[in-house]
C-alpha cells in the first residue's frame, strides 16, 4: 500500500498554488494555506505552522513578487523571501521532513549569453532577487541537501491571478479598439512558464523525492515582445479577444522600471528534466493551452 505524503502548501491563492491544488496527485494529504491562514511576513508563525502541521514536505509557493515595488519594500520582502523559508527550514530540522522551494532565475544577473545551470554562483541585481536568493542560502544553511529542494523558474504566467499573459490580452483589446500600437520590451530574453507545467512539476519532485538545485521552465526562449505578441494571436484565435494590437518592440532603457531585469535569463533544465522524467514543452504550445482555459469574459 502507498503512504500517503502529508504536504503543507503555501500560497494556495496565488496563480501557482491554484494550479498545485487543481493538479495535486493520488497519494497526497494537502494542508493548503493561504494568507488568511499563514502571514509569511510572521517567522514565528511560518516556524509553528511546521510544528503544528508535521508534514512530510512544505511546498514554499507563497512568495513576495512584486519586482519593482520590491525596491522600495526590501523589508517586506525580505520578511517573506527569506525569513519565511529559513522557519520552515528550521522547524523542519527539529521535526524532520522537507523542504520544496520555488525560486527565480532573477538570482541571475543576466550577464551571459547561454542558459545558466543551477550549480553556477548567483548575482541577483534587484531586491526581489537579493531576497529569493537570500531564501536560497538560508534554507541551504538550515537544512542538509537531502531534505531541501530548491526549483528555479521563470516568467511564469497561468489562466488566473496577476501575470503579463493576462496583462497583454486586456492590453490587445483595449489598444486595438482605440488603434494604438503596444510598446514591448524585447531585449529581455527568458522562457515563458506554464503554472500548469511547474504544478506538475513541483509535485514530481516531491513524488522523486527529489533534492537539491534544480530548474525547470518550459522549452525554447523568447523576449517579451516575442511573448506579447504570441499572446495577442492566441487570444484571438482562442476568441479571448476579437482582435490583437500592433505589438512595436522596444529596449529596456526606453521603458526604465524601478528594479533592474536581467537581460539574459534562460535556465537550463537538463537535468531536472531527466531527473523528474518530464518531456520538454515548448512555450508556444502551453501558451494555447493557457489561454484555452481562460474564461472569454476575462
Amino acid at each position: 500500500m502507498t503512504k500517503t505524503i502529508k504536504i503543507m502548501l503555501t500560497g494556495k491563492d496565488g496563480q501557482l498554488g491554484k494550479a498545485l491544488v487543481e493538479r495535486i496527485p493520488p497519494g497526497i494529504k494537502l494542508v493548503a494555506l493561504g494568507r488568511q491562514e499563514l502571514d509569511l511576513n510572521d517567522k514565528q508563525a511560518c516556524f509553528n505552522a511546521v510544528l503544528e502541521h508535521r508534514p512530510d514536505w512544505v511546498l514554499n509557493a507563497g512568495a513576495y513578487t512584486v519586482v519593482d515595488r520590491a525596491e522600495s519594500e526590501p523589508e517586506l520582502a525580505l520578511a517573506v523571501n527569506a525569513a519565511a523559508p529559513e522557519a520552515f527550514a528550521q522547524a523542519l530540522g527539529e521535526v524532520g521532513g522537507r523542504l520544496l522551494q520555488v525560486s527565480t532565475d532573477f538570482v541571475f544577473n543576466g550577464s551571459q549569453a547561454h542558459p545558466y545551470h543551477p550549480n553556477q554562483p548567483v548575482d541577483p541585481i534587484s531586491i526581489y532577487g537579493a531576497t529569493k536568493a537570500e531564501g536560497e542560502r538560508l534554507i541551504q544553511k538550515a537544512l542538509p541537501t537531502t531534505n531541501h529542494c530548491i526549483l528555479r523558474t521563470s516568467w511564469v504566467y497561468g489562466p488566473v491571478g496577476n501575470n503579463f499573459c493576462l496583462t497583454m490580452l486586456r492590453l490587445h483589446r483595449l489598444k486595438s479598439a482605440q488603434n494604438e500600437t503596444l510598446n514591448v520590451v524585447a531585449d529581455q530574453i527568458g522562457c515563458p512558464t506554464s503554472t500548469l507545467n511547474l504544478a506538475d512539476a513541483c509535485w514530481s519532485a516531491i513524488n522523486h523525492g527529489t533534492t537539491g538545485i534544480h530548474h525547470f521552465c518550459d522549452a525554447g526562449a523568447a523576449s517579451w515582445y516575442d511573448f506579447a505578441i504570441a499572446i495577442g494571436n492566441a487570444g484571438v484565435a482562442a476568441g479571448i479577444i476579437d482582435q490583437s494590437a500592433k505589438v512595436i518592440p522596444i529596449t529596456s532603457a526606453e521603458y526604465p522600471t524601478p528594479a533592474k531585469r536581467p537581460g539574459y535569463s534562460l535556465l537550463d533544465c537538463t537535468a531536472t528534466r531527466s531527473a523528474l522524467e518530464l518531456e520538454p514543452n515548448h512555450w508556444q504550445k502551453e501558451l494555447s493551452i493557457v489561454i484555452s482555459k481562460i474564461p472569454k469574459s476575462t
